[in-house]
């Protein structure tokens, strides 16, 4: 998955299938997250650490390419291509592990960083700033 340095695979799940026989489209937003919980991960944004700011997801979006089917290997790619004072933007790609160049869906989505007691928005300070472009 080109251009992707941060990436997840897992299995589909018979249950993540819709009435039509493909994947429903609910299901493509978490695995989104689960790709996005990986780059938080690497960049030190762990929702279980003793701290009053982090992120929140202010907004996401899908372009659907092609319906993915059970059985399926899913590999979903992340990337952070902007960033801003206190937000960055995340790009995703789901693609079947036999085809990871070949994108059934592509998605974005805007990060805020927050401070949790007051639901403010915090700037990305340079530390956070030297670990975005580390990936």
């Amino acid at each position: 998955m080109d251009g992707y340095p941060v990436t997840v695979r897992f299995p589909m799940h018979w249950g993540e299938m819709d009435a039509l026989g493909h994947a429903n489209n609910t299901r493509y937003f978490a695995w989104f997250e689960s790709a996005r919980i990986a780059v938080f991960e690497r960049l030190g944004l762990r929702a279980d650490m003793p701290t009053d700011r982090g992120p929140i997801l202010a907004t996401t979006t899908c372009d659907f390419l092609q319906p993915i089917r059970w059985p399926a290997d899913l590999l979903v790619g992340a990337r952070i291509p902007s960033v801003g004072r206190t937000s960055f933007t995340m790009d995703y790609a789901i693609a079947l592990g036999s085809a990871p160049d070949d994108p059934c869906a592509k998605g974005t989505s805007v990060i805020v960083l927050v401070n949790y007691q007051t639901g403010e928005k915090v700037p990305l300070d340079d530390a956070f700033r030297e670990r975005i472009n580390a990936l």
